[in-house]
């Protein structure tokens, strides 16, 4: 794509769906977030879409993944871990802390963007079951703050 293409004025108010946040943006732009989109579900089919943040934003476990779209890059915010671990592919593309620029006059990394929700995915997974492993049972946490009969 040559020069930066502006968000329309309609793409800058808050959107109810992902679909509508999309539609909202010149062709160009909203064919770039469809890859995104579709390279984030092939990565986490289980996950939910939803608008977070005034963004598109996939849960599973939690946030897992958002992406949006600006004057002249689609931004990726997979968080901080998933940035420290593939710090070595994303060398070539600006970003901060949790997120990581692509620019519409770059091809999209899609394969990338894959591999790392995959690894955003198994972090939850991760996350989700040490959760389980830390937090008692609900008849247990009763007991603690005493309610319930032990012994019954």
């Amino acid at each position: 794509m040559k020069g930066a293409v502006r968000p329309t004025k309609a793409s800058r108010t808050p959107k109810a769906t992902v679909a509508a946040y999309i539609a909202a943006f010149p062709p160009e732009v909203r064919r770039l977030l469809k890859q995104v989109r579709q390279a984030i579900r092939r990565a986490a089919p289980k996950a939910r879409e939803k608008i977070g943040y005034g963004i598109p934003t996939f849960t599973f476990e939690g946030n897992l993944v958002h992406f949006a779209a600006f004057k002249a890059h689609i931004g990726f915010y997979p968080g901080p871990d998933a940035i420290v671990a593939f710090k070595k592919e994303f060398s070539a593309f600006e970003g901060a802390k949790g997120s990581v620029r692509f620019p519409f006059d770059e091809p999209l990394p899609l394969a990338l963007v894959t591999r790392v929700t995959k690894f955003c995915v198994k972090q939850a997974l991760a996350r989700a079951r040490q959760s389980t492993l830390t937090r008692p049972s609900p008849k247990l946490a009763g007991l603690a703050r005493g309610r319930g009969k032990a012994g019954a």
